[in-house]
């Protein structure tokens, strides 16, 4: 654990002093990281050479069967080629070192990468969904044989894919997103192979269709989650499984502390999450005490990027920004 000075900025009347603590900071966030990364590169560069295969399988078995929910499932897996491609350059770029200029490095990008793979995924389910209505309208003949056979190949390679992410999907949100880009896939390969079996034993051509809506219900749900969660990142909102009125009760029952004020915490990336707040210590003698204490205690709740503003009485301004 270190502590320096630090002069935090903030709209106030009198120069304070201020004391940081970087626990766990930006230089050592990497470290416990490494072999999850490490993992989630391996596993994202299999999906990727698994799911090139599955695509042309499925744009040319389309093609050939003139099946719009083997194309729909082919068109979500050219966008799930891109989203492994884009997550595999991001679970690169964001390891690099920070600068003067961007002292936390480029670990947002995964947020970004995230975000633009849940957006891909609207986009082209809105696209499934006209084509789908149009082929209700007028129904076209369907090849189910070949239907039934490739459905069944990308199911099986689908399902390895999202084995094999499964595990680094936690850890990451751009390694989610790229999990579940397959995991619509599958949904859709099983669509299909439903569909394909209706059509070949009973030659009602409006499930092709049919399943391609349902494929698609069930991937933008899951894609919605995604890009709410990376929108939530973005905007550093409190991370949903902690709850900001329990830190600030915590916060104010350690001994020497009169109050908390002007609380933010927030996710810089996936797994990184910062606190930066004001407390009020009247006695300044157990201000090193007090944030050793807050520290430990903001640990055990998973923050460990941490600034503490200690101050004597508050005197900062009212701030039309600042949170209470």
């Amino acid at each position: 654990m270190q502590f320096s000075l630090y002069a935090a900025p903030c709209l106030c009347t009198l120069r304070p002093e201020v004391v940081h603590a970087n626990h766990h900071g930006h230089d050592h966030a990497h470290g416990p990281h490494d072999h999850t990364h490490e993992q989630s590169t391996r596993a994202l560069k299999a999906a990727l050479w698994l799911t090139l295969a599955v695509l042309v399988a499925e744009a040319v078995g389309g093609w050939i069967s003139n099946s719009l929910a083997l194309l729909a499932d082919a068109g979500h897996v050219l966008t799930d080629v891109g989203a492994l491609a884009l997550s595999l350059f991001v679970a690169w770029f964001s390891r690099q070192p920070g600068n003067p200029e961007k002292t936390y490095g480029y670990l947002r990008w995964e947020i970004l990468a995230a975000l633009i793979n849940g957006a891909a995924l609207l986009g082209l389910s809105a696209w499934i969904a006209v084509e789908a209505i149009l082929r209700l309208r007028t129904p076209e003949p369907v090849g189910g044989d070949l239907m039934l056979i490739v459905a069944v190949a990308g199911l099986a390679a689908n399902a390895l894919a999202a084995w094999w992410l499964h595990p680094a999907k936690k850890g990451s949100l751009n390694v989610r997103g790229a999990y579940v880009h397959i995991l619509g896939d599958l949904f859709a390969s099983v669509g299909v192979i439903a569909a394909a079996l209706i059509i070949r034993y009973t030659g009602w051509l409006a499930a092709d269709p049919i399943a391609s809506l349902l494929a698609t219900a069930l991937i933008v749900r899951g894609a919605w989650t995604l890009v709410r969660e990376a929108v939530d990142v973005l905007l550093e909102s409190t991370p949903s499984h902690i709850a900001l009125g329990d830190v600030r009760a915590r916060l104010e029952a350690i001994a020497g502390v009169q109050s908390v004020h002007d609380l933010h915490v927030w996710s810089v990336t996936s797994g990184i999450v910062a606190l930066s707040a004001h407390a009020i210590v009247p006695d300044t003698s157990r201000s090193q005490a007090v944030l050793e204490s807050a520290c430990a205690l903001l640990g055990t709740m998973g923050i460990h990027h941490v600034t503490i503003q200690i101050e004597q009485r508050d005197i900062c301004v009212d701030d039309a920004h600042a949170h209470p």
